[in-house]
């Protein structure tokens, strides 16, 4: 049985947001209109966001729908949406999130097994995403602390507390320190069942790194003979710590022995992979995940599409 008092709450929740966020009020006026601190109407205005109350979209504009649906036909994809190129890294990062975001909710259905990489932008695109339908979600890779950010099983623990979804996460590194500790992680029953369910994905939303220090996470992580060593074996990018060349081919290194998370062929054989990538460096990058089959739509900014098309010219 609900309480008296929840139900008060609850029409009070709604009645101080409407106040504030669509009529217009300020917090003056409405707490003395009813009768209230205006530091209890800002306590209020937090909680409304925290339960759900009230949710705070800022969704700029697509840059240009035309110009995306070009790239997508000549790369023979399914979609090329492209968001605006902002001042600084963060500023686009921020721009490919939401469009990101936007982008997800579009491709998830009810029941639907979505499996979803880590990186920052990924990281910042699930602020946006709001409310999902029942679905599962699936950590496609083990964690890999990048300073000043989160990780894959803070990712997953946002999922997780989400209404309807249920989450499947991967309790290893991304990197660990040889072949054999790998292949344990793997055959953890929970780290098992989480990577097998890679084999049947509906949705998967992944990050494209160029490989390079500055453009990949696991570049930084490792030491630099393997770092020539995947160079020398024709890597050029990255996805979810897997290296591919220039025609999207898996490159096998010491470094793929080490990873814990989703291959190339998993995802290859998923039906809609989304993948994000922005900057000129990743253009290269992004072409070959298509001629690999390993992304079908692309959310980028408008500093990629103009290496796109140059590359493609």
């Amino acid at each position: 049985m609900t309480h008296p008092d929840s139900n008060l709450i609850s029409n009070l929740l709604v009645e101080v947001s409407t106040d504030y966020y669509l009529d217009g009020k300020s917090k003056v006026e409405i707490a003395r209109h009813r009768g209230i601190s205006r530091f209890q109407v800002a306590r209020l205005l937090a909680q409304a966001r925290d339960e759900g109350v009230v949710r705070i979209e800022i969704t700029p504009p697509r840059a240009d729908g035309e110009r995306g649906a070009r790239l997508a036909a000549r790369l023979g994809l399914r979609e090329v949406l492209i968001a605006a190129s902002g001042e600084d890294t963060t500023a686009t990062r921020e721009n490919v999130a939401v469009e990101l975001a936007r982008t997800a909710r579009e491709h998830i259905a009810e029941g639907a097994t979505v499996g979803v990489s880590w990186s920052r932008t990924v990281e910042a695109a699930v602020r946006h995403i709001g409310r999902l339908p029942q679905c599962d979600v699936v950590q496609l890779v083990g964690a890999l602390p990048v300073e000043g950010s989160g990780n894959s099983l803070a990712l997953i623990s946002t999922f997780a507390q989400m209404p309807g979804v249920r989450t499947w996460p991967v309790w290893s590194p991304l990197l660990v320190a040889d072949a054999a500790t790998a292949a344990g992680m793997r055959r953890q029953p929970e780290i098992a069942d989480a990577l097998a369910r890679a084999d049947h994905l509906d949705v998967a939303v992944v990050a494209i790194g160029h490989w390079s220090e500055r453009t990949s996470t696991v570049f930084p992580q490792i030491s630099a003979e393997e770092q020539r060593a995947a160079t020398e074996a024709g890597a050029i990018a990255e996805c979810s710590g897997r290296l591919f060349d220039a025609e999207g081919r898996p490159v096998r290194t010491s470094l793929d022995e080490r990873v814990v998370g989703v291959t190339l062929e998993q995802l290859a054989a998923t039906p809609q992979v989304i993948a994000i990538g922005y900057g000129a460096a990743v253009a290269p990058g992004l072409v070959a995940a298509v001629r690999g089959g390993i992304a079908n739509t692309l959310v980028i900014d408008e500093t990629a599409a103009t290496a796109l098309e140059t590359l493609l010219d």
